[in-house]
């Protein structure tokens, strides 16, 4: 081990959004540095100019701050320390490159990519198992190099993988990994920009960072040669590798914009909280060895392991998290969602109309268990924050029959009998006004509901006509009386 104490970073690139998948990378380094007392390192890896985005940074810490994966080194705005950000670290790639040079196990390649596709379509007509650079350059003396160098032409700089034993790789998660080393492409390291490859970059900065566990996406797997090589051409202990599995579509392809939102923010924007994107990113690809679906954070670091991260691709299944997002509302405390109900209110139409905290802590309470979304209060429930102006026709047709205004006048003069009347007072004058009527109470159940809301679901009955009060509902029966006709 390079470290008793681990250590672990996410590293994404500012190409645009924080994709869910990169969400779920940063998740379980997170969880796994939390649970072995380590540290989680945010290092942005940028040196691939022709992808860099601008504003893509600010938007990719800022995503992380909203998710609450705040790492050990990085972000902090104003503070000490990182994130460590790969375009003002040069200077190390350049030093151990050169190191690679003069041992033998890097080189110069002066190719042009004319000559690169002219080997590339050579090598496909003669249909060649793997497409690899043929080592032109390999073999150019220390002078040749040194007057291309000079006379200003454009170069890279490619790993020399020379002949050995294949390449065994210890995975966590997929156990050993072999590759043939006549399958290993001498992948280049440093562009002809000057920046270095993620593949330089990354085993650098893992080095010099003391990363112990690399903790990745699958994707990163057939990678994974070259890096254990450069390790092995520095001198450099090698780190523990864990490769993710793919997340996928619910018909199983790789997961792509093409049939949803992929960026963690589309998710952010439309109402999921990040309690509970943490809870289902978690469940794609982990387990924690029970049924148990509903997770806390903390609870998530004290279950976590990589033994426990499964190899087969995980469906992102998007009534799963609606059902997960729903759980964590209904189980977050009243007066936590107030704030997010008086924002969602300041918002909407109803943003002229005063309503007290204790109206809404109440409405909060009949409503949280029946909603997906906070702005389901309004959307699902607008009937306590304004009268129905209109009223469903199924419901009317199978509730509302031509007795039905006479049976609620009666309702009516059970209510005006009540003083500040409760739940339990509005269940009693019911069953009076229905056993005066001689029906059953569910002849004015349902129609007492439609008159009140417009719809025919909601909370409990009597608990709608106690938060609404007596007053409100007399109104709106009256006015239902008057506006509904069979």
């Amino acid at each position: 081990m390079i470290n008793e104490s681990p250590r672990v970073r996410f590293a994404p690139s500012p190409t645009g959004y924080l994709h869910v998948g990169g969400l779920r990378t940063a998740l379980y380094n997170y969880l796994f540095a939390r649970h072995s007392n380590g540290k989680f390192i945010l290092r942005i890896e940028d040196t691939d100019r022709n992808r860099y985005v601008e504003g893509a940074l600010e938007n990719l810490l800022e995503t992380i701050e909203w998710t609450g994966l705040i790492p050990d080194e990085g972000p902090k705005q104003g503070g000490d320390y990182g994130p460590y950000i790969q375009s003002e670290r040069l200077n190390l790639y350049k030093e151990n490159v050169d190191k690679l040079i003069n041992a033998g196990k890097a080189y110069h390649c002066f190719c042009s990519p004319e000559r690169l596709e002219e080997l590339r379509q050579d090598q496909i007509k003669a249909r060649l198992p793997q497409l690899k650079y043929d080592k032109h350059c390999l073999f150019l003396s220390k002078e040749e190099v040194l007057n291309k160098i000079q006379s200003g032409e454009k170069y890279v700089i490619r790993l020399n993988v020379e002949s050995g034993p294949k390449v065994m790789i210890k995975d966590i998660i997929r156990g050993n990994v072999e590759f043939d080393r006549s399958t290993i492409d001498d992948q280049v390291l440093i562009k002809s920009d000057g920046f270095p490859t993620y593949h330089l970059a990354n085993v650098v900065d893992d080095h010099l960072m003391k990363i112990t566990h690399v903790i990745r996406g699958e994707e990163w797997l057939s990678s994974t040669p070259k890096h254990v090589l450069l390790y092995e051409y520095f001198g450099w202990e090698i780190p523990e590798f864990a490769h993710l599995p793919l997340l996928l579509n619910a018909d199983r392809s790789k997961l792509s914009k093409r049939q949803g939102d992929v960026a963690v923010e589309d998710y952010k924007a439309k109402g999921y909280l990040k309690e509970a994107l943490i809870n289902f990113v978690a469940l794609l690809g982990w387990s924690g060895g029970d049924d148990k679906e509903f997770y806390y954070l903390d609870e998530l670091i004290d279950k976590f392991t990589l033994q426990r991260v499964q190899k087969s691709g995980a469906v992102f299944n998007i009534d799963k998290l609606n059902w997960i997002n729903a759980e964590h509302i209904k189980n977050q405390k009243s007066e936590d969602i107030l704030p997010f109900l008086k924002n969602t209110l300041l918002h909407s139409e109803f943003s002229r109309i005063s309503y007290t905290d204790d109206y809404l802590l109440k409405v909060i309470e009949a409503m949280k268990s029946r909603i997906v979304f906070y702005s389901d209060f309004l959307e699902r429930s607008s009937y306590f924050f304004a009268s129905p102006n209109e009223y469903d026709q199924q419901i009317i047709e199978k509730r509302w029959k031509p007795e039905t205004p006479g049976h609620l006048r009666i309702l009516i003069e059970e209510f005006e009998k009540l003083n500040n009347p409760a739940h339990d007072d509005f269940e009693t004058a019911l069953k009076s006004a229905a056993e005066k009527l001689q029906i059953g109470a569910g002849k004015l159940i349902h129609p007492v509901r439609l008159a009140v809301s417009g719809i025919g679901v909601g909370p409990g009955v009597y608990e709608l006509l106690e938060i609404l009060g007596k007053e409100e509902v007399i109104r709106r029966i009256n006015t239902a009386i008057e506006k509904i006709a069979v």
